[in-house]
């Protein structure tokens, strides 16, 4: 488990992490999200001890990083797949890493095997591709067999077999009980990894929850609508109060349920050909909370008469 009261962090004038407070549970896979300059890396680097808080406090299974006694057996973590020394080959990486906390050689060839490197674990790492760089990270990160894991951007840059690897690999490692925290950018890929989301803004806490919990409550609910009758279908629920858009191939109603629609449109006499409520997707959902979190906007694109 993870956890974080408190946790602030300043750089000279800047504040990168304030007064953060946040608990990563065992058994599933926890989100880690916040627009870019959220301070999710910092909030990382506080946690695995590579930066220490101006105040506050983050404990792994109740001790913080540098009172762990052999960090490796508690704690594993990719944050940079290409911090390996280019020259190094795998095997050598991971034996350094396997001395440097006491555990046994044979480690480092049943990680090698659990990450589907063992053919190339002599070759030098410089000359591995990101894919085969990020499960060697991973392959690192699970070296000591802890119980707790921090990914950062985990998917970056992969091909769809290796996000697929990935993300079920991710999902393995919570169903056997361990406390997985993973930030990335992609969030549709979030979307089918992660069980429980921390988003952040600005170093603060927007919202802890589950998935699915937090798509419903920061997304507009729709229901779309397929009929031979659209626009007398339109003008009816408008009529009744609805919002309603044009979808080229039907109607998508803001605030109102099927039933709702479906007893509108038999009153008109309209026949519906489809009749289906839209779950909002995690990437609207993530824009609509941290619209007042975001640092930097790109300007709305202007088209003029003519061009």
């Amino acid at each position: 488990m993870i956890e974080a009261v408190g946790l602030t962090k300043r750089y000279g004038p800047t504040l990168a992490v304030d007064d953060l407070s946040f608990t990563v549970r065992p058994g599933r896979v926890t989100g880690f999200l916040g627009p870019n300059g959220a301070g999710k890396s910092t909030t990382m680097r506080l946690i695995l001890g590579l930066d220490r808080p101006s105040a506050g406090a983050v404990r792994i299974d109740g001790k913080t990083y540098h009172e762990l006694e052999r960090p490796l057996r508690t704690v594993g973590a990719l944050l940079d797949a290409k911090w390996t020394h280019p020259n190094r080959s795998a095997y050598s990486h991971l034996l350094w890493l396997a001395k440097s906390n006491r555990l046994p050689t044979r480690r480092v060839r049943e990680v090698l095997e659990l990450v589907g490197l063992t053919a190339v674990a002599k070759r030098r790492a410089g000359g591995y591709s990101l894919g085969m760089s990020q499960r060697l990270g991973i392959a690192a990160a699970l070296l000591g067999d802890p119980g707790v894991l921090l990914f950062d951007e985990p998917v970056n840059g992969l091909d769809p077999e290796g996000i697929l690897w990935i993300r079920t690999f991710m999902k393995s490692l919570a169903a056997e009980g361990r406390t997985v925290l993973v930030s990335s950018h992609l969030l549709s890929e979030m979307s089918l990894t992660a069980d429980e989301l921390i988003v952040i803004g600005r170093g603060k806490l927007i919202t802890q929850c589950g998935t699915a919990e937090f798509i419903e409550r920061s997304s507009a609910a729709t229901v779309f609508v397929r009929s031979p009758q659209l626009p007398a279908l339109r003008s009816a629920l408008v009529g009744k109060g609805h919002t309603v858009e044009d979808d080229g191939a039907g109607l998508r109603v803001h605030g109102a349920s099927t039933e709702e629609i479906g007893d509108i449109a038999a009153a008109i006499g309209a026949v519906v050909h489809e009749l289906s409520p839209q779950r909002g997707s995690l990437e609207e959902a993530f824009m609509a909370l941290t619209e007042d979190a975001v640092d930097f906007r790109t300007a709305p694109e202007v088209v003029t008469e003519g061009a």
